[in-house]
């Protein structure tokens, strides 16, 4: 895929595979099993009221099977979970002002209902059977409001995602937040560039993409650890094998011209967040990163 600034748009292939008609991806329903237990605990990070029915049943039984293997794989969903949550906000709040904010491959996210404010609209990207799952279980919920986000049907093999969202009604030339969550670890390294310099050629130039990585030897296999391997094991068995991960997120996103960079390890997000720290967690590869090619200062409203 060429990089160069002056060819159009190519088709950006996330070599997605969407999930079988009334089913949903099964790391969803996982993380959603996550976010509904972390929103019981006491003080949580955050609260999804929604997440424990969209997970269901099968989402429960994947995440305690996934407690067995990563014992703190909950608090990861909760950090990450949270921390995106305060950077939305942020950007949506009086210091950056954006009134648009795209969860793109939106999976079960309910952040549309969540943090939902006058004047800004959420865009939901992915793939038309995702999103008809998705809305058959939130039609279902008492009270959800299913028209809090624009769906936005996008065939990320076959449609350029950015000129999907310009015909739902996106604005390229205004600032918008991206929130692109557990997914660039599912991609191959073209596809994760692909994306994230197609943000950052034809977006406004404040617009600005947060999102996760995990570090390299957790992809390759060849991490020491016997609960990384197994992971990967059972990650792979759901039919969504991990292909993508890196140690230094910051020369890939300056090669696709990302200039405003803020990675984030695990540990210090959940030392911020949580005020804990735990180094059998091997959270110090793992990274939250925001990165935009002019953002504002990162100051989380929250924390202001």
């Amino acid at each position: 895929m060429s990089r160069s600034p002056h060819r159009g748009p190519e088709v950006i292939s996330l070599q997605y595979h969407p999930p079988m008609q009334g089913t949903a991806s099964k790391t969803a329903m996982m993380v959603a099993a996550y976010r509904a237990r972390a929103s019981r605990r006491p003080n949580p990070l955050f609260d999804d009221p929604w997440a424990d029915a969209l997970a269901g049943s099968e989402g429960h039984a994947l995440a305690e099977q996934m407690d067995a293997l990563q014992p703190s794989m909950e608090l990861w969903i909760a950090v990450r979970t949270a921390f995106i949550d305060r950077r939305i906000r942020h950007f949506v709040g009086p210091r950056c002002g954006f009134t648009q904010v795209v969860i793109l491959g939106a999976g079960l996210d309910t952040r549309a209902a969540r943090l939902a404010r006058p004047g800004v609209r959420f865009f939901e990207v992915d793939h038309p059977a995702t999103q008809a799952e998705k809305h058959r279980r939130t039609a279902a919920l008492a009270g959800f409001p299913n028209d809090a986000a624009v769906r936005v049907p996008c065939d990320f093999e076959r449609d350029d995602f950015l000129d999907v969202l310009v015909g739902a009604g996106f604005r390229a030339d205004a600032p918008a937040a991206i929130v692109w969550e557990g997914v660039s670890c599912y991609l191959t390294e073209a596809a994760v560039r692909g994306t994230l310099g197609r943000i950052a050629r034809g977006c406004a130039s404040r617009t600005s993409v947060v999102f996760d990585t995990i570090g390299t030897k957790m992809v390759k296999g060849t991490s020491k650890n016997p609960e990384d391997l197994d992971t990967s094991r059972m990650v792979d068995a759901l039919a969504e094998p991990v292909q993508w991960g890196t140690d230094d997120p910051l020369p890939l996103l300056f090669e696709e011209g990302l200039r405003k960079v803020a990675a984030t390890t695990f540990d210090e997000a959940g030392l911020d967040l949580t005020g804990t720290y735990d180094r059998s967690r091997r959270w110090r590869f793992q990274h939250m990163v925001t990165a935009s090619v002019a953002a504002p200062e990162l100051v989380d409203e929250d924390a202001a």
